[in-house]
């Protein structure tokens, strides 16, 4: 069979420890036998980010920008200890981070469903998108610990030098905490659009929670910012796509999220959107079956798995023992970026072959073929517990018969 062509590069970011193992067996087994595969490689490994003082995670994300979509193995956010292991010339931030903040991207967080994985929440049989919005809030923090006697107070000095004050709190007789919180309007702005623009693009309703009834001006913003670019912009693409977008407080949703049978993208800001996407996906049974895709509001996608560097699994991979890691959420980073890029491009054999790869991934473990973690929640009777390269050579198998 002749490999099918790609036009342009993916941008193809290479990682860390066990992630990393399984992302060459993806590529050596699933991949390249069947593609001609056209990537610009960069390698985002802690050991190359540090050579590079991080700047290889500046160029990745700048060919992301130029090329339209890129795929992301898991990576290292290295702590002190990471510091010692890897002799690193000092605490690299998340590379993540870095790329969220250059792509000025969305993050959203889908689980995938198979037979045999019963949800914790029963009702949920269709899969429910978590659209975080990943700038501000908590993660732009400033605090402080203040003593007995302080005053604490917000203060905004405007252009002209003109302060305007609210008291916060006055610690007449107690210790205490304060924080500092800020968002931007162009930030918003840019998280409804990726929101809006995703929705369209997957057919799928969206909603969108904030506590505007107590917060009445910070939430109250998101909330008039979504509303006006959804008036203005989006009301009848949605009406035309048969969508709906739906505002409520986020107390409602949370209670209409459990209610519901999913199948919608939720929208949260920062801190909501990180506590619900791990909530949401303990929820439908392993993180490991949890794809997360960030979307620029421009239209750039960057595809990863949603889970971390498998350390444990790692190690016992340097001691030449066998793992059983999980590998579905890598694959479907893969299969999401081929089938975005093959859509860019006009090529349908790509995006045949990416359904048909999901196609086959589902497949094998729904006929009891599958990792330990999913053994372990699995409800088919006849289970098969492989490693990690059996496992990918078992949907091989499959996806040559869809071929």
């Amino acid at each position: 069979m002749a490999k099918i062509q790609m036009k342009t590069p993916l941008v193809e970011m290479d990682g860390d420890e066990m992630t990393r193992i399984i992302w060459k067996m993806i590529k050596d087994i699933l991949l390249t036998p069947y593609i001609d595969l056209k990537t610009e490689y960069y390698d985002l490994g802690l050991e190359h980010r540090n050579e590079t003082n991080d700047q290889v995670t500046v160029d990745s994300a700048n060919a992301t920008k130029k090329y339209g979509v890129a795929v992301k193995c898991a990576t290292i956010t290295p702590n002190a200890a990471r510091m010692t292991e890897y002799n690193l010339k000092e605490m690299w931030k998340s590379p993540n981070g870095t790329i969220r903040a250059m792509l000025d991207g969305t993050v959203f967080r889908t689980p995938i469903l198979v037979k045999g994985i019963t949800p914790y929440i029963p009702t949920w049989t269709k899969p429910i998108t978590i659209a975080r919005h990943a700038y501000g809030d908590i993660y732009k923090n400033v605090e402080m610990q203040v003593k007995a006697g302080s005053k604490a107070e917000l203060v905004c000095t405007d252009k002209d030098g003109k302060e305007t004050r609210e008291l916060i709190y006055d610690f007449s007789n107690e210790d205490g905490i304060i924080q500092g919180v800020h968002n931007r309007d162009e930030s918003i702005a840019s998280f409804a659009k990726a929101c809006f623009n995703y929705a369209l693009d997957m057919k799928k309703d969206i909603w969108f929670a904030t506590k505007d009834t107590i917060s009445k001006k910070y939430d109250h913003r998101f909330k008039d910012i979504f509303q006006e670019i959804y008036d203005n912009e989006y009301k009848e693409k949605f009406e035309a796509a048969g969508i709906e977008y739906f505002y409520t407080l986020i107390d409602d949703a949370v209670a209409r999220v459990i209610r519901s049978n999913g199948g919608y993208i939720w929208a949260c800001k920062n801190y909501d959107g990180d506590v619900m996407s791990d909530m949401v996906a303990t929820a439908y049974g392993s993180l490991a079956m949890m794809t997360s895709v960030l979307v620029s509001p421009d239209g750039v996608y960057e595809y990863e798995a949603a889970h971390g560097t498998v350390q444990r699994h790692y190690y016992k991979h340097l001691k030449g023992e066998k793992t059983s890691t999980n590998s579905v959420a890598t694959l479907f980073a893969w299969t999401g970026a081929l089938r975005k890029r093959g859509e860019m491009d006009g090529l349908d054999d790509l995006i045949k072959f990416a359904d048909n790869l999901e196609k086959a991934t589902i497949q094998t473990i729904e006929e009891g073929v599958m990792t330990g973690d999913l053994a372990a929640l699995s409800t088919l009777e006849n289970k098969q517990k492989v490693d990690t390269e059996e496992f990918l050579l078992a949907v091989n198998e499959r996806l040559q018969k869809l071929m």
